[in-house]
């Protein structure tokens, strides 16, 4: 039977209070849509409001974004279905991309937090890249503990922040993590890292995107 995976994606096209234009990124949307596809995944995209989820145009050089763009992934962001709609049964992974959009309506959204916990609590694989997962800063599991705490996960750092978005997030999601009691860790900026703490898989920036779907595709054929 194919696996299925579940795209969680942000519905906010703008941040901060200079409204700074944002999305999904691009990058962090393709490179794991073009490993799940190519593995013979099914994937089906949620998101917050559902409609046409934005996606932030970056690297339009880049041969996996234009192969993304060309095909059936495109489409399925411009016609998502909310995340109140949908049934988690047969689902394997869960994957939140980044984009400063997460930021915006993903932090403190119960609905989010409830599909990331009970795939998690399921025994399925929950995955997230750059500032994606400020998705699981809230998320607890059916013990009242939080999904993070005392998990090693990674993130848009600090380091990163300063010199992209720092004036338009109202947090810094390494210090989030750090709060909740996960154990964080990044390398120079801007670098490809990806980790794997037995079925949460986090990945720093744009360049660890297909790392985190890599590590993905390794837990599910396992």
């Amino acid at each position: 039977m194919k696996k299925k995976i579940l795209f969680v994606v942000s519905s906010a096209d703008v941040i901060g209070p200079k409204n700074r234009r944002t999305g999904n990124l691009l990058t962090e949307v393709a490179h794991p849509y073009e490993v799940f596809k190519q593995q013979g995944y099914d994937i089906d995209v949620y998101s917050v409001k559902g409609g046409d989820a934005p996606i932030d145009m970056v690297e339009l050089d880049d041969p996996t974004n234009i192969v993304f763009l060309n095909d059936e992934g495109r489409e399925k962001f411009k016609t998502t279905r909310s995340i109140e709609d949908v049934t988690l049964d047969g689902y394997d992974a869960v994957f939140v991309p980044g984009g400063l959009a997460p930021v915006v309506d993903m932090p403190d959204n119960p609905t989010v937090q409830k599909i990331l916990g009970t795939m998690y609590d399921n025994g399925k694989v929950v995955s997230a890249v750059c500032h994606g997962p400020v998705s699981l800063i809230n998320v607890k599991l059916k013990d009242g503990s939080y999904l993070v705490d005392g998990k090693s996960v990674t993130g848009f750092s600090i380091a990163e922040e300063e010199n992209y978005a720092k004036e338009d997030v109202p947090f810094e999601l390494e210090d989030a993590l750090k709060k909740r009691g996960a154990k964080y860790s990044c390398v120079d900026p801007w670098q490809p890292y990806s980790i794997r703490d037995g079925r949460l898989v986090t990945g720093q920036n744009p360049a660890s995107a297909t790392g985190v779907a890599e590590k993905v595709v390794a837990i599910l054929e396992s």
